[in-house]
């Protein structure tokens, strides 16, 4: 079991690793003219899909009218930087200290 475990996160960091940082680039741009109008990059980027997942939601979007010009580069932003094998956000803290 652990063997396996360890398998996949090297697998995952492999992709991970293997990702186009010009694509990544072109895909943190496409987030900002595509996603930013309707959403906040706390709700996107507290997210953490898998690469099926992101690409349902993606779908969804443009069921909804988004208009996706570089959509093979945001789904690689959205899976190098949220993807499911990524550790969960920190909480959002207000300056007195207290959980938002």
């Amino acid at each position: 079991m652990t063997g396996r475990l360890l398998w996949l996160a090297g697998v995952a960091a492999g992709a991970a690793l293997g990702a186009d940082p010009a694509a990544v680039a072109r895909g943190q741009k496409e987030e900002a003219r595509s996603c930013i109008p309707c959403h906040s990059l706390r709700l996107i980027h507290s997210q953490r899909l898998s690469r099926a997942a992101w690409n349902k939601e993606l779908d969804k979007m443009a069921g909804w009218g988004t208009a996706i010009v570089d959509r093979d580069a945001l789904l690689e932003y959205l899976e190098v930087n949220f993807g499911d094998d990524k550790a969960p956000p920190a909480p959002v803290m207000s300056q007195d200290g207290v959980k938002k």
